[in-house]
């Protein structure tokens, strides 16, 4: 059993308790001083949790897919065609799960683009031709998602410059080599960071005072935000939930059962790129999404008898030290904020939106660390809205179409996906897809089968 599923069956068996005092635990300027300086003697290259690998720029997205799967690692570097004046290796962008999230809903999709709506999106256009021809490179595809811009910190850095580049939306970082100029030597993901501070807290009693506060009473942006939350009936098809989590700029949506408002699940990128790409066929979108959970829980299997897969929620009495356990249990960026909350994943009254409030994220909570430390321009939500910004732009020109196309919808569709209040809402207009007995990707034909999927280890 791995560490990680020790974890999450401890959460399960309820070993871990919320916290229910709402007195607010407020720190001492001495206390936080000490916790700053201790962060500032810690070096990155001792939190590295994934190695380099790098693909050249010209390697064609289905073999860069590849290379995920079968490297099982959660991200890519990609190679650029030159190199500095050392001969040194530069790297022009990352290629994640993300990424291949939004390609594929480009993919499925494309043939509903008008020409009216490539135009001003030169990036679209060119990813759209490559496809035509029958190769897309990787290049145009990396940071199709804009969540995985690439960012870098010298050998030395330390803990308060992860902090200054998380606390902006970031989710990884590149560690440069202290020997080898324009060599990196691993990447810091934004949950090694959040493990870090679990474990300083073990070591620091005033850090860990602090971290009992519940969460409620801290400066978390998204934990009362309904409109955070992407949901979708387990009705509604897997290609709902991919546009949904492509357009809404986030890595997981919420999967609740229809009619019993049960939190059923989630369904994140990973488990989209880790499915949908080896799948032989293009039926794997229009599969509901309780059938697709129901794949994701038959990949990971169980342990002695407990789901490996639950979905987790805190309530807004849980304490902060709650709150991270579970992120790291459940290696989950994110935590759906319910006003009832138990052990296991919580049962939700058929009037959902006055159940679920709210999310809290890895970054929100790093967000708040990097406060105590002075970061400036601390912006936990600015890539986000970026991203939500820049989606709003893309789909105004296709406004007209969108409303044709729904006008064409099946009737007998149930699909339902929306953020909430209104979780049960209609749902985006779900398009057809093309030669439904074929793999539509065919730059993504990653023949591979169930070999692959049984590597899959997260």
């Amino acid at each position: 059993m791995s560490h990680a599923t020790h974890r999450l069956s401890q959460s399960m068996s309820g070993s871990w308790r919320e916290g229910i005092s709402l007195s607010f635990v407020s720190p001492v300027d001495d206390e936080v001083e000490a916790w700053v300086a201790s962060w500032r003697a810690a070096f990155v290259r001792d939190l590295i949790d994934s190695r380099v690998v790098s693909v050249d720029a010209e390697t064609s997205v289905e073999e860069a897919c590849e290379v995920l799967l079968t490297e099982n690692i959660p991200c890519l570097a990609i190679k650029s065609n030159s190199s500095d004046a050392s001969g040194s290796n530069i790297y022009q962008g990352l290629f994640d799960y993300s990424d291949v999230n939004a390609f594929l809903t480009l993919a499925a999709t494309r043939h509903t683009y008008l020409p009216d709506d490539l135009r001003g999106n030169a990036r679209v256009d060119n990813i759209v031709a490559a496809a035509k021809a029958g190769r897309v490179p990787v290049h145009l595809v990396s940071n199709l998602s804009e969540k995985n811009q690439l960012e870098t910190l010298p050998n030395d850095a330390n803990i308060i410059s992860l902090l200054e580049t998380f606390a902006k939306g970031s989710h990884r970082v590149l560690i440069q080599s202290a020997t080898v100029p324009g060599e990196f030597i691993g990447m810091v993901s934004d949950c090694r960071v959040l493990s870090w501070f679990a474990s300083y807290a073990k070591e620091s009693p005033s850090f860990q005072k602090y971290l009992s506060n519940p969460i409620q009473l801290l400066s978390l942006p998204s934990l009362n935000l309904y409109s955070a939350v992407v949901a979708a009936t387990s009705t509604a098809s897997v290609l709902d939930a991919m546009q949904s989590m492509s357009e809404e700029g986030v890595s997981s949506i919420a999967v609740i059962e229809e009619n019993r408002g049960i939190l059923l699940s989630a369904v994140s990128v990973t488990d989209i790129g880790k499915i949908v790409v080896p799948h032989q066929n293009n039926q794997i979108l229009t599969t509901a999404l309780h059938h697709f959970v129901s794949k994701i829980k038959e990949l990971d299997g169980s342990m002695d008898g407990v789901d490996r897969y639950p979905v987790y929620s805190v309530s807004p009495s849980s304490t902060l030290s709650y709150t991270i356990e579970k992120l790291l249990a459940t290696n989950a960026h994110r935590l759906f904020v319910t006003k009832e909350s138990r052990a296991a994943s919580p049962v939700l009254s058929s009037n959902a939106s006055s159940n679920l409030s709210g999310i809290v994220s890895i970054v929100d909570i790093l967000s708040l660390f990097a406060r105590l430390a002075k970061v400036p321009d601390v912006d936990p939500t600015h890539m986000q809205r970026h991203r939500r910004a820049s989606s709003a732009s893309s789909q105004s020109s296709k406004s007209e179409r969108d409303l044709f196309v729904m006008g064409l919808s099946r009737s007998s569709s149930r699909s339902s996906v929306g953020r909430s209040p209104n979780i049960v809402a209609s749902s985006p207009p779900t398009m057809p897809i093309p030669d439904s007995g074929r793999n539509a990707f065919p730059s993504l034909d990653v023949k591979r089968g169930e070999s692959l999927r049984k590597k899959d280890s997260v």
